[in-house]
């Protein structure tokens, strides 16, 4: 998609950047518990534009995850500044995001066999 996740108007664009970032968090806090900064900081991985990410995004995934039962979270034990909330997945969530990869396998298969039937169409439209 031209721009990078995060870009471009309407609710389809925001439905599908909602379905794809939730699997991203949920990947992230494999790696253990985060606060909602530190993940939208991370989601330049996956390719979404941060500068045109709106946060409040990142955050009604990670409340959707919590409502779902994937992730729970709790006040943070910080020593300076405001107080913030630190997330950790569930099993539910992980068991999500393992089920989530594995559809993700079967489409990125399906789209090669088009790539690959539109390329040899063109090929031998051009012979």
């Amino acid at each position: 998609m031209p721009g990078g996740w995060g870009t471009g108007r309407g609710q389809g664009r925001r439905r599908r950047v909602m379905s794809f970032l939730q699997p991203c968090l949920l990947f992230m806090l494999k790696s253990g518990e985060a606060h909602g900064y530190s993940l939208l900081n991370g989601l330049d991985e996956f390719g979404f534009d941060l500068e045109r990410l709106d946060p409040s995004l990142v955050y009604r995934a990670l409340r959707d995850m919590e409502d779902s039962g994937w992730v729970v979270s709790n006040w943070g034990e910080e020593s300076q500044g405001p107080q913030r909330r630190v997330y950790k997945i569930l099993p539910e969530g992980d068991e999500h995001l393992v089920q989530w990869v594995a559809d993700l396998r079967r489409t990125r298969d399906e789209i090669d066999r088009l790539l690959c039937a539109y390329e040899n169409q063109s090929q031998s439209i051009t012979q």
